[in-house]
């Protein structure tokens, strides 16, 4: 039988692996294991790469959106504007500081923030917006943009899953403050936790980097109290070795994507790509009001799918109470969707058989 998993991590890994082991050896060598020169490297290769100014290496994803918040001195009383269609650290970030997620409904054929119903969530307390590029898949910034510089709200954009993703020509990140995770699943992956930061604030940069090391301005002077979310010279080391490939696999993930689009698009709902968006699809989705009996055909016959996010933030128990008055297009996707097998490691023959086994399953259950 077909064994196609969603995701192979050793394989991408067990390619690289001398390298990897060369890079950690280094690092071994000069037993600089915190805050070493591989950071510095990393983040000023990311800030080229991605077109801004200055790039602030950070534990993880989840930090990345902690520290900017402290920086712009959200917190209690303030509220904060995202979706409940996202992985739980988009909300989660929000209460680490103390203020308040409060959640829009997506846009149904894209999945992603709905800029049309933001106007209506602002109040006295508001401070930021958070759209979140699920899936790799940009927002539509323009409009959102234009709405944080009506009513003075700080611009976070969470790019957890868009590493390399662009719009109009610029990198996702490049909007507002920019949010990145690292994590073993990401575009562009460590082998553990890891994040960064993208701005063009010189000084916002500065406090970035004290706030990610417990608010030390030196060794001896702490300015501010604040967490340990530096980003570890291991994990940067071993990003350097994937930075170059980072391109490649965009090209393997959006070939999948293309094949899939041109063959499932007559059988299954799939996401609408924002206007001048290139996706990095870490994920690529499609929909079916079968969602359940669809996973369980396609694992019979060796295909493993998954499904981001089949609970929406406010649905989770951590969230109860949240205000989120009014979500009917998030909660009917999150009953509908499959995100299929993209990520560079897949083999083409292995993604047509998936598809000749979608198209089947829909054909039979027309």
């Amino acid at each position: 039988m077909t064994s196609v998993p969603y995701v192979d991590l050793v394989k991408q890994n067990q390619a690289l692996r001398p390298r990897i082991l060369e890079a950690i050896d280094r690092v071994l060598g000069h037993g600089q294991f915190i805050n070493g020169p591989e950071v510095g490297e990393l983040e000023e290769k990311l800030a080229r790469r991605l077109g801004v100014k200055q790039v602030v290496g950070v534990g993880s994803g989840t930090s990345a959106l902690t520290l900017v918040m402290r920086a712009l001195d959200i917190g209690p009383g303030d509220e904060v504007i995202t979706v409940s269609h996202s992985y739980v650290a988009t909300a989660t970030s929000v209460c680490l500081v103390g203020a308040t997620p409060v959640f829009v409904d997506i846009d149904p054929t894209t999945g992603l923030m709905d800029p049309e119903l933001l106007a209506a969530a602002i109040s006295p307390r508001t401070k930021a917006l958070i759209p979140v590029h699920l899936g790799g898949v940009p927002c539509p910034m323009n409009p959102i943009q234009e709405l944080c510089r009506a009513h003075g709200l700080h611009l976070i954009e969470d790019c957890a899953q868009a590493v390399g993703a662009t719009l109009y020509g610029r990198s996702v990140g490049s909007f507002g403050t920019g949010c990145f995770s690292l994590h073993p699943l990401k575009t562009l992956s460590a082998c553990g936790d890891a994040g960064f930061i993208t701005t063009n604030d010189q000084d916002l940069a500065a406090l970035l980097r004290r706030l990610r090391s417990l608010g030390h301005r030196d060794r001896d002077h702490v300015d501010v109290p604040s967490e340990n979310a530096r980003l570890d010279t291991l994990q940067a080391a071993i990003l350097l070795v994937k930075l170059p490939h980072l391109e490649e696999w965009l090209v393997r993930r959006r070939d999948h994507a293309s094949a899939y689009e041109t063959a499932l698009r007559p059988f299954f709902e799939l996401t609408r790509i924002t206007e001048d968006a290139q996706p990095a699809y870490s994920t690529f989705v499609i929909r079916h009001d079968k969602r359940d009996a669809l996973i369980a055909h396609l694992a019979s016959k060796g295909f493993d799918v998954k499904v981001h996010y089949p609970i929406a933030i406010h649905q989770q128990r951590a969230f109860e109470g949240t205000s989120a008055p009014g979500l009917p297009h998030t909660e009917a996707l999150v009953r509908r969707i499959i995100s299929l097998p993209v990520t560079p490691e897949l083999e083409p023959p292995d993604r047509d058989a998936l598809i000749d086994a979608l198209i089947h399953w829909s054909r039979s259950n027309a």
